[in-house]
């Protein structure tokens, strides 16, 4: 088996809620998967926000989705 030794600033470990100096490579690979989907979440809200997208209500979707499905079907 092979170690990998990493260093990380006492705030990330605070923040990442790491509570043990060694861990499995699959408990590493959840905690940057976590923080990889958050920083992926909030981009997409941000893009979301500057697109107006944000202010659609789930009627607006719903219109949305129906126009695009109809528009697939009539070009297939």
């Amino acid at each position: 088996m092979k170690s990998l030794n990493i260093t990380i600033s006492d705030v990330e470990y605070a923040k990442f809620g790491i509570t043990n100096n060694e861990l499995s490579f699959s408990d590493f690979v959840d905690i940057v998967s976590k923080e990889l989907l958050r920083k992926n979440i909030n981009a997409a809200v941000d893009a979301a926000d500057t697109c107006g997208l944000s202010a659609m209500t789930m009627d607006d979707i719903t219109a949305e989705v129906q126009a695009l499905r109809q528009n697939a079907k009539s070009n297939y």
